[in-house]
């Protein structure tokens, strides 16, 4: 069996935007890339997501993954920190189609926001009594 071409490996298998639910001033409707957007489907179980600096790349993958609900700021889904709430209201009109196949445990990260990750896990990791390696901000970032 093909991994890549199995769909019941899809944990998403694809999105809708109802954009009656937006404002008709957001800045998402001035998104080239997502505005025109009401169904977007997925195939295979790794997708990438290919653009220009402001093509609304990041804006996209970070709705997906509050809609299926990670915290916006990155970690898994029981991390409920927020330090600066920047999202947008893309997710509250995007319903997701899932797959059959229901993941038992999942992650999102988001570069711009690593550092805020990883003070939360240390802050988890002290409440967990977990060891010193857990630490991220003590290990080498080179």
């Amino acid at each position: 069996m093909d991994l890549f071409d199995n769909d019941e490996q899809l944990h998403i298998k694809g999105i809708s935007i109802d954009w009656d639910k937006i404002s008709s001033c957001s800045y998402l409707r001035g998104i080239q890339s997502i505005s025109g957007m009401n169904h977007l489907e997925f195939h295979k179980p790794i997708t990438f997501f290919v653009g220009e600096n402001g093509s609304g790349k990041s804006t996209l993958l970070e709705a997906i993954a509050v809609a299926y609900g990670f915290n916006a700021e990155g970690g898994t889904k029981n991390y409920s920190f927020s330090t600066y709430d920047s999202h947008s209201e893309l997710y509250e009109a995007m319903r997701l189609s899932r797959g059959i196949h229901k993941p038992g445990w999942g992650y999102f990260l988001r570069a711009e926001s690593f550092y805020n990750v990883a003070s939360a896990e240390e802050e988890y990791s002290r409440e967990w009594g977990a060891p010193p390696s857990m630490r991220y901000h003590a290990k080498s970032h080179g």
